[in-house]
């Protein structure tokens, strides 16, 4: 690993963790060089993984794109990024224990918007309205009516 402030390679580990439901080790560093402590993350490479989208074309798995999506939805919410995180990962375990080699873009869409109605109501209006391609205010109207048919 290179150090972020002087480059050099040489460096020990000082101390090692679990994070984020077992999935993500954290590892605290030291520069051998420099003294520089920093941060790294290891994770598990969920390979292969392929989304099968609506229009039948296929694309590689992307938990960062998932992250970005659901990000988005959060936006200017208070919901701690732990928390969308946490959640990510849980919806990332779920998908890879089910799936093998293809998951249909639906059940990954259906899947967040399952926690994020539980998460924040806002949220899940949010993703719904891209998910679902919403066209007009009537389409928002009909998914607030049906959250509190559900709640």
């Amino acid at each position: 690993m290179r150090c972020p402030k002087c480059g050099q390679q040489d460096d020990k580990v000082i101390d090692s963790r679990a994070s984020r439901v077992g999935s993500v080790i954290r590892r605290r560093r030291e520069c051998l060089s420099c003294a520089h402590r920093f941060t790294t993350y290891e994770e598990i490479e969920h390979e292969g993984l392929m989304i099968l989208k609506r229009d039948g074309r296929r694309e590689q798995f992307s938990k960062e794109k998932l992250l970005s999506g659901v990000r988005k939805a959060c936006q200017k919410r208070p919901i701690s990024p732990k928390i969308i995180e946490d959640f990510v990962e849980k919806i990332v375990d779920e998908i890879t224990d089910k799936y093998e080699r293809e998951v249909p873009s639906m059940a990954v869409g259906e899947r967040v918007m399952e926690e994020l109605r539980d998460i924040d109501e806002v949220a899940y209006v949010r993703f719904a309205s891209v998910y679902r391609r919403f066209q007009e205010a009537t389409d928002f109207v009909q998914a607030v009516k049906k959250l509190e048919e559900q709640s």
